[in-house]
């Protein structure tokens, strides 16, 4: 699996063959799968066959994906999504565009996830709320997205780590792992 980072919250997962994007922000990306955690609900007549908008349970090219709702983050402007996606034998979360905690029911379906994709700093989680979730997740590796000041992020985890170009890895690489930060260069 190889993981690149686009900037804000654009992640792109590859494996041979197939892509999963999420939250691209320019028309220039492709992938097989789009995901998108923030969409206005008007914009419900433009989405692609290929994208996922909305809560709800899909599966696409071998992916699984299920998305929760964000109520009390999401506006008449815009419906705020978390996904959980099952890929490969790996587990991905993606925290999108959440600046405050989620419903305890919603958290408890994100237990066990190896990848775990955090927003982090101005207009999304402090550094110590984003910390506090990791902890509470444990995830084999945490990934900030949006985050400006990656290093205030890994000190509040008490962590030091390279910033990597992509990350690339095997489903038995992660088995040792917990709460392990993987700060990502913006491509």
């Amino acid at each position: 699996m190889i993981i690149n980072y686009f900037g804000d919250g654009c992640f792109r997962l590859q494996s041979g063959d197939t892509s999963l994007l999420v939250d691209p922000n320019n028309n220039r990306l492709k992938a097989d799968v789009v995901l998108k955690t923030l969409i206005a609900p008007e914009a419900a007549d433009s989405i692609a066959a290929n994208e996922i908008s909305f809560p709800g349970e899909y599966e696409m090219k071998d992916i699984q994906v299920r998305g929760w709702p964000v109520p009390k983050e999401s506006t008449e402007k815009f419906l705020k999504t978390v996904y959980l996606v099952k890929w490969e034998g790996l587990s991905f979360v993606f925290l999108g565009h959440i600046s405050g905690g989620l419903e305890p029911e919603v958290v408890e379906e994100f237990s066990e996830q190896d990848v775990l994709f955090i927003p982090v700093g101005d207009h999304f989680l402090s550094d110590e709320e984003a910390a506090k979730f990791v902890k509470k997740l444990e995830p084999s590796i945490a990934i900030p997205s949006f985050s400006k000041k990656p290093d205030s992020f890994l000190k509040t985890l008490g962590q030091k780590t390279e910033i990597q170009e992509k990350f690339v890895f095997k489903k038995k690489d992660l088995e040792n792992l917990k709460n392990k930060a993987v700060i990502l260069k913006s491509e």
